[in-house]
Formats: structure tokens, sequence, C-alpha cells
């Protein structure tokens, strides 16, 4: 997903989705670690999507802080 797309969602929402996509990434992790892994660029698009909704959740704070 882009950036964008996450501004858009409220924080609980955002918050939600960042613990389904840390428990993707475990899995994938898991599934690396025992061989069974077939798409390794998944990896990379669950972490950038992670470091996204991390950056959008700040960035909501510190508008909130702002007003």
């Amino acid at each position: 997903m882009s950036a964008t797309e996450f501004t858009s969602k409220t924080p609980d929402q955002l918050r939600e989705q960042l613990v389904a996509l840390k428990k993707e990434a475990f899995n994938l992790r898991f599934q690396q670690a025992t061989g069974q892994l077939e798409n390794t660029a998944r990896m990379r698009v669950v972490r950038r999507d992670v470091a996204r909704i991390k950056t959008v959740l700040n960035q909501k704070a510190a508008d909130a802080a702002a007003n």
C-alpha cells in the first residue's frame, strides 16, 4: 500500500493493520527459517508497510499534539 492510502485511515485502523503485518512478518520469517518461503520479496514489502504505518502514526500524533 502507499502512504496516501494509510493517511486516510484512522489511528485505530492503522494499529490493527500494524498488528496484522507484524504477524505476517513473523510467519514469513518462520517460513524462511524452515525453507518453505516461496516469495522472498513479500518480506521486503511487509517490512516497508510496517515502516509506512509507523511513520503515518507518528505524523498524526505530532499533528494532534500541535493542535
